[in-house]
């Protein structure tokens, strides 16, 4: 089931398409990556699903409701975190928090126990200090605490850890991926290695186009290169390794391979299953009377993914 969709979705400038004709569809419960580099339009798309943008052409749907823009009727389903969120910076994070809940109308006694809630949650209940004295990463996570006031079933978050230093960037992401289960996320960013880490579903945007979208697991699976790289210690002799794995190739059992002389390593591009080939490999280890101390399968990284499908 999909929490999300946008079917045929644009947005023009003038003459100039900043999305055009984009399908996304995000699965309830996903922690999905909506990537691309800066400028693709994902920031456009993230204002257009909260109704803060208005669209061109297509049909955006949340729970089944169409977003109109201007009208606030699916933003009791969403919580949204913008890249650099705006405080009243004279207000600790709790009197802060008890402000915004007051201002949508949730009762005193309710409002009191959320409040404790989400400060535990975001790690900021034993922070007494005005929001003046937080950390950037601070700053994010008290955003993330605003966002879930209203128990959203879809958090939106638009490039929520570009500005973060890499111990703010960790604690921030290991406490969205604690959100798993809880609320779906849709998290925009162009840094890949966060997306790897804590995403299980992911959508690629190059020049205002979805080129990639499912989930990771099988994109990765789907765009495997077959390859495996096998290391020696230096003072291996290695001829009769060669040997057979050129005979492997004559047997079409192997598509090639390259030999690194500085590692004493091999990269390997394989044909056959990789259940079939691992143990031929290690045939040839025994009769060879060689054994690797590293040997491991080649799996694609999402960077790798991502340069080939915007090239």
């Amino acid at each position: 089931m999909n929490i999300l969709e946008l079917h045929q979705v644009s947005k023009k400038y003038g003459s100039k398409y900043v999305l055009n004709k984009l399908d996304l569809h995000v699965p309830k419960g996903s922690i999905f990556g909506f990537v691309g580099e800066n400028g693709a339009g994902k920031t456009t798309t993230m204002r257009m699903i909260l109704g803060l943008e208005e669209k061109s052409s297509g049909e955006i749907l949340i729970k089944g409701t169409p977003v109109t823009f201007g009208d606030n009727e699916t933003n009791r389903y969403t919580g949204y975190l913008p890249d650099v969120p705006e405080f009243y910076d004279y207000m600790s994070g709790k009197e802060y928090l008890t402000f915004c809940g007051q201002l949508t109308g949730m009762k005193k006694e309710q409002l009191l126990t959320k409040v404790s809630e989400l400060l535990s949650l975001v790690g900021l209940k034993e922070d007494k200090k005005k929001i003046k004295g937080y950390s950037r990463g601070m700053k994010q996570r008290l955003g993330i605490a605003q966002a879930l006031l209203n128990d959203p079933e879809l958090l939106i978050c638009d490039e929520p850890t570009s500005a973060l230093d890499p111990g703010g960037r960790n604690d921030f992401l290991e406490m969205l991926a604690t959100l798993k289960g809880h609320t779906t996320i849709v998290f925009s960013t162009h840094i890949l290695n966060d997306v790897e880490r804590i995403c299980d579903h992911v959508g690629i945007l190059d020049q205002g186009q979805l080129v990639l979208s499912g989930p990771l697991a099988e994109l990765k699976q789907q765009y495997a290169k077959k390859q495996i790289e096998i290391e020696f210690k230096q003072n291996i002799e290695l001829q009769d390794f060669t040997e057979k794995l050129e005979r492997l190739k004559i047997q079409q059992q192997l598509k090639g391979y390259s030999f690194n002389p500085q590692k004493n390593q091999y990269l390997l591009e394989y044909i056959q299953p990789y259940e079939k080939i691992a143990p031929l490999l290690f045939k040839q280890f025994e009769d060879a009377q060689v054994f690797p101390k590293i040997i491991k399968k080649i799996d694609p990284s999402l960077e790798t993914i991502f340069l080939e499908v915007i090239k």
